[in-house]
């Protein structure tokens, strides 16, 4: 059976100051708003109109749209007590049907007019603490697995909330599940580090992390 993705929603942002009166400023583009145009052009740095504050550690080629999973969003709320509405984690889709488990780096997908390729997990970061003023979950998204993941774009086009993520080619068998528990949960594992080394479709940008 074919694998296929749901999206719920797609999500762009501008950059803005969230550190609050009195704090150091804290440039993110984290804060998205749903969008429900019919199309959006996909280029191989990302959505049209979204931006991202920290080119670093968000965007760039191989950051070019990032994954949230909506599976996750029922547990973030009975864990930490709080509502999350969609796009609480800064992601440009929130996609049902495809978790961390199920999804493997190089994993190709036909969206709209576009092809795109996962390249790697989400890295969590304090920004998304700051905004949902939780400085732990950072590290319990480590500790969950639960990151997301980003694409990067192989062929531009238009794309629209109404199309699937349709999986059309599988690279490897090393899912964002491993990779995270690699990273995370694993670290001395030079097994298993070295297999992701060598796992030519993950970004280079995880693999420097590793070392």
């Amino acid at each position: 059976m074919q694998q296929m993705g749901t999206i719920l929603s797609l999500n762009i942002g501008v950059s803005q100051n969230i550190g609050g009166d009195g704090d150091k400023k804290i440039i993110s583009a984290i804060y998205k708003n749903s969008v429900s145009e019919k199309s959006l052009f996909l280029s191989k740095t990302g959505l049209e109109g979204d931006q991202q504050a920290d080119l670093v550690n968000h965007g760039g080629i191989d950051k070019a749209v990032c994954i949230y999973p909506i599976e996750h969003y029922a547990y973030w709320e009975k864990e930490l007590e709080k509502t999350f509405p969609i796009g609480s984690f800064g992601e440009n889709m929130t996609l049902a049907g495809m978790v961390e488990k199920d999804t493997h780096i190089g994993d190709i997908w036909q969206w709209g007019e576009a092809v795109v390729q996962v390249s790697q997990p989400r890295r969590p970061c304090y920004k998304v603490a700051k905004r949902h003023q939780e400085p732990k979950l950072p590290l319990l998204i480590q500790q969950t697995g639960y990151s997301g993941y980003y694409l990067r774009v192989l062929k531009e086009g238009y794309v629209s909330v109404k199309d699937r993520c349709v999986l059309t080619e599988r690279k490897s068998d090393v899912s964002i599940k491993v990779v995270n528990h690699t990273t995370y949960q694993d670290q001395n594992n030079e097994r298993d580090k070295h297999v992701l080394l060598n796992l030519n479709e993950l970004s280079v940008a995880w693999k420097k992390s590793l070392l």
